[in-house]
């Protein structure tokens, strides 16, 4: 039941890129009374509303029932990305992490579960035109990430089918940026001794234009006000979210003046895998072959049924996580902490 001084809701994760830009909206909805933060090092950061608790989903030690309990929704948002040489330990966390905190939803008797799924659980699909939420999620099979969003895909199928009283939520939102999440971004892709300094646009004089490297963003901020309209309103099902216009190579150069350089997917790729066993970048080469293959989302569902719209485009976007890669920003957590490279 919904409290007299207004909904409580559980947030996992709510320490990351996602989980600070949601619990700073739902703080600020006035229906909101209060919010539970789970993550694994609690911050010093006070939010309103908003009470810290230790939690590790991944270790299976915590009672998140008890966490759960008497609240009116649970959004799940934890996910480890690192380490991409142990997809075992990230299956840990992620997939049988993710399955304990449905069990605890449904425990609890928590009436809304509103999970973050992903662009990455689509399976591949076009470049050239957009698909809506019935696309399959199968994902790129090669790529844990992928495989990890789709698994829990189906794991909700399941979920769903037994517990038709709980309301679900699949948000499918495409790379989420925002200034304060450079450095930890920064730190899971590129690696910790890419310069922060380098990510300037006047440096770029050629940008490599590999085909299929095509892809969508969103400003975190933006993702987050559809997580606490998914929360607010009577909706089931998934949602894609994401912004115009879709980023390629041609986008890129015409923004940052610079000239396109085609370069065959094998170059690309070979030296991605490279670097990747040369342990100088996190990001695999399983990753890229997934990004060369995501589809392009429609999210017409979003504008129609949430009432959600992005507020910034992709490029503006990318100019301000840019900016925070130059300055080496971060936040009050310590996913999110900052840290100026070069």
């Amino acid at each position: 039941m919904t409290s007299t001084a207004g909904r409580q809701i559980v947030v996992t994760g709510a320490t990351g890129n996602v989980g600070t830009s949601v619990v700073k909206a739902l703080a600020e909805d006035p229906g909101i009374g209060s919010i539970t933060g789970l993550a694994r090092r609690t911050p010093d950061w006070t939010p309103p509303k908003t009470r810290w608790a230790a939690a590790d989903i991944g270790a299976g030690r915590t009672q998140l029932a008890d966490l759960f309990a008497g609240a009116d929704a649970v959004v799940h948002l934890a996910w480890a990305f690192q380490p991409t040489r142990d997809p075992a330990r990230t299956w840990r966390t992620n997939v049988l992490g993710g399955i304990r905190v449905f069990e605890a939803v449904a425990a609890a008797g928590v009436p809304v579960l509103v999970h973050a799924s992903s662009v990455g659980a689509y399976a591949p699909g076009p470049k050239d035109r957009q698909v809506d939420e019935s696309w399959p999620t199968h994902g790129w099979p090669d790529a844990a990430y992928c495989r990890e969003k789709a698994y829990l895909e189906r794991t909700l199928d399941i979920f769903e089918r037994d517990h038709p009283e709980i309301r679900v939520v699949r948000m499918r939102p495409a790379f989420l940026f925002k200034r304060e999440s450079a450095s930890e971004q920064r730190r899971i892709f590129g690696g910790r001794l890419l310069p922060g300094p380098l990510a300037r646009p006047e440096l770029l004089h050629f940008l490599p234009d590999v085909p299929g490297l095509r892809v969508q963003a969103l400003h975190t901020d933006d993702a987050a006000e559809a997580y606490r309209l998914a929360v607010t309103t009577e909706v089931r099902g998934a949602f894609n979210l994401a912004a115009d216009p879709p980023l390629d190579a041609g986008v890129l150069a015409e923004r940052f003046g610079a000239r396109p350089v085609r370069m065959p997917r094998t170059a690309a790729r070979s030296a991605i895998a490279a670097a990747w066993g040369l342990h100088l970048l996190p990001a695999s080469p399983h990753l890229f072959d997934a990004v060369l293959r995501l589809p392009l989302m429609d999210c017409t569902r979003a504008h129609e049924e949430l009432g959600w719209r992005p507020s910034r485009t992709s490029t503006e976007v990318l100019d301000e996580f840019l900016e925070g890669m130059r300055e080496g920003a971060g936040a009050a957590t310590e996913p999110m902490r900052g840290r100026k490279v070069g």
